[in-house]
């Protein structure tokens, strides 16, 4: 494979990734995956969460993808390259910025301010229903998101907490 083909199957997988996770967010962790994935919305002291079994599941998949790449297909191994780089992206950005298990520092103008906010919106619910940002890297504009969490709370869609401001 030239290094453009490697290139591009990993750029793929990265975006592919962002594509995957939101919809994984959406449908399954908030849907019939609620049970790991709770514990993720609610306050608690514990080192580690039942979503991270999320991380175990996911990072198993790739693993056989490089194992089966490996003997296969140089293609599937770069995809398995592309998807746990996106991996590290996930747990430095979700997990060290936004949620701070690595660090403690919060972001005061920028992108990274915007991720948070996002994600923090996305907290802002209660419960599994409804709901704004369920992607990790990608953020929209957090007045556009506290908008639609209005609308999801008048329409009776979502209960917000109060100190979300939609």
């Amino acid at each position: 494979m030239t290094w453009w083909q490697i290139l591009g199957i990993v750029l793929a997988s990265v975006i592919g990734m962002e594509l995957f996770a939101w919809v994984a967010h959406k449908y399954i962790m908030h849907g019939w995956g609620w049970g790991w994935h709770r514990d993720h919305h609610e306050p608690h002291d514990k080192v580690l969460e039942k979503n991270d079994l999320f991380a175990v599941v996911f990072g198993s998949i790739v693993f056989v993808m490089f194992l089966v790449g490996y003997y296969v297909s140089d293609a599937l191994w770069w995809t398995a390259f592309g998807i746990t780089l996106y991996g590290v992206i996930y747990t430095l950005v979700h997990d060290g910025l936004v949620h701070q298990r690595y660090w403690k520092w919060t972001p005061r103008r920028g992108y990274a301010k915007r991720l948070v906010q996002a994600h923090r919106l996305h907290h802002a619910t209660v419960g599994k229903e409804g709901g704004v940002s369920f992607g990790f890297v990608f953020a929209r504009d957090p007045a556009k998101l506290k908008a639609e969490l209005k609308q999801q709370r008048e329409a009776g869609v979502a209960v917000v907490r109060d100190s979300a401001g939609a």
